[in-house]
């Protein structure tokens, strides 16, 4: 493993942090790697502006400052929830040579800044924990996860279908359906794409891998997995089909393969997928 020093810089996209977990956080990162893991939370983590961690153009703002600062290795998220889509689109054409080089990880709604760093080549995209994964049971697991690839590149960190050397993707499922409606959604073609899920009705994972499957940028896929889809809502009237159901059913009207099960979710064994395939950042 690495010995290099790695200096970590978190921001929240949307909703905001607390101290605490902030803390907590660096207390685990210290333990694991001792000096080897220095992170750095934004101020603008904590700020609170009604739902948001800041308003729009101060998050944003947080967003170009640590990305183009040569000072930090890797960005990551603090946390999902709604936001990120709210980032200044001027932000994507001002990021710099440094940001083109970094690591991206987050997952859920920090899927609308990966899928645009994707989409324009820019450094490294990763779907994987965040700190706000330590409120979940056994969340100091998922933790040490992303640490152990943010600061050692560990394989083990990987989803089986990324370790497989496969081209990959992973999203929310929601988030994909909304980036595809905003024409933000990346190419998908030749790619393994990994969906998941949480506290959405049935109903609304059906309508969601609708928009997903009729997208001509899914066409040429190489497949799609199923992650976790968590805490489904009971609706007053049974949807009569299963989540792989749903998932077996779109994929056949779009020609695209329904490859199984994968490894990704809103909880603590959540996998590590870095957009393109295997990687170390």
């Amino acid at each position: 493993m690495s010995q290099v020093t790695k200096h970590i810089a978190l921001i929240c996209p949307g909703g905001p942090i607390d101290r605490g977990l902030a803390d907590q956080t660096g207390a685990l990162a210290a333990k694991r790697f001792g000096g080897r893991a220095v992170l750095h939370f934004h101020p603008q983590c904590f700020l609170e502006t009604g739902h948001f961690a800041g308003d729009d153009v101060t998050r944003s703002a947080a967003f170009l400052e640590v990305a183009n600062d040569p000072k930090f290795d890797a960005v990551w998220f603090a946390r999902g929830g709604y936001g990120a889509c709210r980032l200044t689109d001027s932000v994507f054409t001002k990021l710099n040579a440094v940001a083109r080089a970094k690591t991206y990880l987050g997952y859920s709604d920090a899927g609308m800044i990966l899928a645009r760093l994707y989409e324009a080549g820019i450094g490294r995209p990763v779907h994987g924990p965040m700190p706000t994964d330590l409120t979940r049971p056994n969340g100091d697991q998922a933790i040490a996860r992303a640490l152990d690839f943010l600061i050692a590149g560990a394989a083990e960190t990987l989803e089986p279908t990324a370790k497989s050397g496969a081209k990959t993707i992973a999203f929310n499922i929601t988030v994909l359906s909304h980036l595809i409606a905003a024409d933000w959604a990346p190419d998908l073609s030749g790619h393994v794409v990994l969906l998941e899920d949480v506290s959405e009705y049935l109903y609304s994972i059906d309508r969601a891998m609708f928009a997903i499957a009729s997208s001509p940028k899914l066409r040429d896929a190489t497949g799609i997995k199923l992650g976790r889809i968590s805490d489904i809502p009971e609706n007053d009237r049974p949807f009569g089909h299963s989540e792989e159901d749903i998932f077996a059913y779109w994929c056949a009207r779009a020609g695209v393969p329904y490859l199984g099960r994968a490894d990704i979710g809103h909880d603590a064994d959540n996998k590590v997928v870095p957009f393109g395939g295997s990687q170390t950042p």
